[in-house]
């Protein structure tokens, strides 16, 4: 099994998760909100003729723990959903190995 993990800006959260799930057939993700920067080092607005700099910007980090085989088709769903337009950046997407799995409610362990 892997973890795919991506950082997205807020607004494409939800398309993400749709989208692996319409590309794939994964369902289950972990969604945590966060705040952070790339190279972009965040963004300058203007209020009332102040400009003010926000150096870390609304993120989430989707996590899914999917197994080996689907694994490159989460990454590519993420990554084409990921996609905003805006001039500030996107995002990441990442996987690494698991070595083990086990559901909690039920003690089951997933083949790894």
């Amino acid at each position: 099994m892997r973890k795919v993990e991506t950082v997205v800006i807020r607004e494409r959260i939800e398309i993400v998760i749709d989208a692996v799930e319409e590309e794939t057939g994964h369902v289950g993700v972990t969604v945590i909100e966060a705040v952070g920067h790339g190279r972009q080092r965040g963004v300058t607005h203007e209020y009332r003729g102040r400009v003010f700099e926000s150096r870390f910007l609304p993120k989430a980090l989707l996590i899914f723990v999917v197994d080996d085989d689907r694994a490159d088709a989460v990454v590519r769903a993420i990554a084409a959903a990921a996609v905003s337009g805006n001039e500030s950046g996107d995002g990441l997407v990442w996987s690494t190995p698991i070595e083990n799995v086990t559901h909690n409610r039920t003690g089951r362990r997933e083949a790894t």
